[in-house]
């Protein structure tokens, strides 16, 4: 479970402060940080839900290995995010830094805890739990009903609310993870990105294609190029 960063266009807490079980909050939680190397797993599927996770620094990646060997990204989770808070006692997802990631753990014992005896808290939980949801039923039908380049168009828009502090946005994950995200092939999302280029929907900062600029996000969330 994660709670996505969009400072300044909701009310769902995205923060271990706005939840309320931050040390200085309740002298009884403590948290620790630890730094997670790129490609590093931080918790994997079905392995035992001991800890919350909230990103500092950098991003990481939540997926599934398909039967067939295929990898399905269900999450993101960029700066400031929360995310492992399972409602059973595994987790369901295996968890990577997608970069060099910081992180603070505080364990899900004690914010049940805290739950129990703060109605706020517990209020706040019930929120993220919503936005989680409400999250996966957009993804869902990102992969259901969506044409390649719409499901392209949204990620951005999505990256956009969440990363933009400037005109540009650094991407930290790469195409492959893009694809994997929107289930499609790599070279799809390629042809896609090159087109929505071409036609001056966006473009690539200082020669990087995970730094973008979004020119017209009016027509990015309204085109519909052919695919």
């Amino acid at each position: 479970m994660f709670v996505r960063n969009t400072t300044g266009r909701s009310l769902c807490p995205n923060s271990l402060t706005d939840l309320g079980i931050t040390s200085e909050s309740n002298p009884g939680v403590s948290s620790s940080v630890l730094i997670y190397k790129k490609g590093k797993a931080i918790f994997s599927e079905k392995e035992s839900a001991e800890y919350v996770y909230q990103v500092i620094r950098g991003a990481a990646r939540s997926y599934k290995l398909l039967s067939d060997g295929r990898r399905q990204i269900g999450a993101f989770h960029l700066a400031g995010d929360i995310f492992g808070l399972e409602n059973s006692g595994t987790h369901r997802f295996t968890t990577q830094a997608v970069v060099e990631t910081t992180l603070r753990l505080i364990r899900r014992q004690t914010l049940e805890m805290v739950a129990e005896t703060d109605p706020a808290v517990s209020r706040n939980l019930l929120r993220m739990t919503t936005s989680n949801l409400e999250h996966a039923e957009n993804h869902m039908l990102l992969l259901g009903r969506k044409s390649s380049s719409e499901r392209v168009a949204a990620f951005l828009l999505e990256m956009d609310k969440r990363l933009t502090a400037t005109n540009s946005m650094a991407l930290p994950m790469y195409r492959r993870d893009i694809a994997d995200y929107l289930g499609l092939a790599l070279e799809t999302v390629c042809r896609v990105l090159s087109r929505l280029h071409g036609a001056g929907v966006l473009d690539f900062t200082a020669g990087s294609h995970r730094e973008i600029v979004l020119l017209d996000r009016e027509r990015l969330a309204n085109l519909d190029p052919p695919d």
